[in-house]
């Protein structure tokens, strides 16, 4: 069948990490758990940001935002897992695969984009603090998220038009957890060497061109920082940069596992750390983000204390 005129039922199946009825079992309620804490960790990071005026700068707006997208990144792809670890149908549509690719791409690299913003924030903040409140405006905050944003809409769209013109026939089974971008390419019968190079280029630029620019961030604060004489205060500007670049490297590291790779070498040992960049990294954001910042444990503890004490009352 061509790409572009696949038949409406047209199915891929998907089987996930394993046909062994007992381990999806143990899969189903080890990807439940792990589903449900990160939409808590993560909702309890953005009303906690809400409902404190404290928060409202530009550092917890993007971090509001970066939850937002992992909320909604593992929400388009955990609940038709679970689906799967429980049916005995494991199929999905062609249209319902494209679909999940696209909201997996956009999303991704809403991700990627919106570390970067915020590694350009922290850069104001320690090496031009005196001019970071007329720098880091509501206006441009705002504009650099709408950036994002299109940004990462375009580039989603861009493939996943891209992939309608890729054909596929024989073998359907998916042995990955949803529709990935490499498993599709590697189940398509046609010629991929033009997309696999569009992917690559394409990638270099909207992936690359970000990592780049917060590594060149970063060198700039790490010398900012140690001609600073205090060290309680190389302390607090090391603290506030800590959770970023925490989240920064298990980002990076889990997603270049899956790509940084030959499309021919690419096979079911990738679900591991598929699993990491899907699943792992949204779930630990909260915690590598609260954990050390004082200023998000007290509007957690706020948030909670104040929702106990509404009950009693």
């Amino acid at each position: 069948m061509a790409g572009g005129n696949q038949s409406s039922v047209f199915e891929f199946l998907l089987w996930g990490l394993s046909e062994h009825p007992g381990q999806q079992r143990v899969l189903f309620w080890m990807f439940l758990s792990m589903y449900l804490v990160t939409v808590v960790g993560n909702m309890l990071i953005i009303l906690a940001i809400g409902s404190d005026s404290r928060l409202h700068t530009p550092m917890y707006f993007f971090l509001a935002n970066l939850s937002s997208t992992d909320l909604f990144f593992v929400t388009n792809t955990i609940p038709k897992m679970l689906v799967n670890l429980q049916s005995q149908n494991k199929a999905i549509s062609y249209a319902g695969c494209l679909t999940q690719l696209y909201f997996l791409v956009s999303l991704v690299t809403l991700d990627n984009l919106i570390l970067a913003t915020m590694a350009y924030d922290r850069y104001v903040a320690i090496c031009q603090p005196l001019h970071y409140v007329t720098i880091m405006s509501p206006g441009l905050c705002a504009s650099l998220l709408a950036l994002c944003w299109a940004l990462s809409v375009l580039y989603g769209l861009t493939l996943t038009l891209l992939m309608t013109r890729v054909t596929f026939c024989g073998s359907r089974n998916i042995h990955y957890i949803f529709c990935e971008m490499y498993v599709l390419l590697r189940l398509a019968c046609s010629n991929t060497q033009v997309f696999h190079t569009s992917l690559i280029t394409t990638g270099i630029f909207i992936f690359l061109t970000p990592c780049g620019f917060m590594i060149t961030s970063y060198v700039r604060i790490v010398r900012a920082i140690l001609r600073i004489p205090s060290a309680s205060s190389k302390y607090k500007a090391f603290s506030t940069c800590a959770s970023h670049l925490a989240v920064v490297s298990l980002f990076y590291g889990t997603l270049g596992m899956v790509y940084l790779q030959p499309l021919h070498t690419y096979s079911m040992k990738d679900s591991v750390a598929t699993v990491m960049y899907a699943v792992v990294t949204p779930m630990m954001n909260p915690f590598i983000y609260s954990l050390r910042n004082k200023d998000m444990h007290g509007a957690l503890g706020r948030l909670l204390l104040g929702k106990v004490f509404r009950r009693l009352t």
